[in-house]
């Protein structure tokens, strides 16, 4: 004798119930706060055509390659070093080849710094 199997569908008034999942509560949720940026300024006049960089141990920044800083005034330069945790260790130099002279310039995250480089 051959076996038949019987196919059922289970119907909705006969399928198990799951537990009904609670609607989700709004969280209000809270800005992260960013540290504020450190403010970098340089107070120098390199000439006509010449520009500005940063070097240095900080977000973004490095010894091998400088980060161009903003020219606002023929002889004032700024850079905003954002999300710094830690003291910015800086040196500026011009066209990112000549160095300022004098010892790395140190900066408290979150602070502004002014500065007049010799070169």
């Amino acid at each position: 004798m051959k076996k038949t199997t019987k196919k059922t569908t289970s119907s909705p008034a006969t399928a198990s119930k799951a537990p009904a999942k609670k609607p989700a509560v709004a969280r209000k949720k809270t800005p992260l706060q960013q540290p504020a940026a450190t403010l970098i300024t340089a107070k120098v006049d390199i000439g006509f055509g010449n520009h500005l960089y940063l070097r240095g141990e900080g977000p973004g920044l490095n010894w091998d390659k400088g980060v161009a800083m903003d020219c606002v005034a023929h002889d004032q330069w700024t850079a905003s070093i954002q999300n710094a945790t830690a003291p910015v260790t800086f040196k500026v130099l011009i066209n990112d080849v000549t160095w300022c002279t004098g010892n790395d310039y140190v900066v408290e995250a979150g602070q502004s710094i002014t500065i007049a480089p010799k070169f």
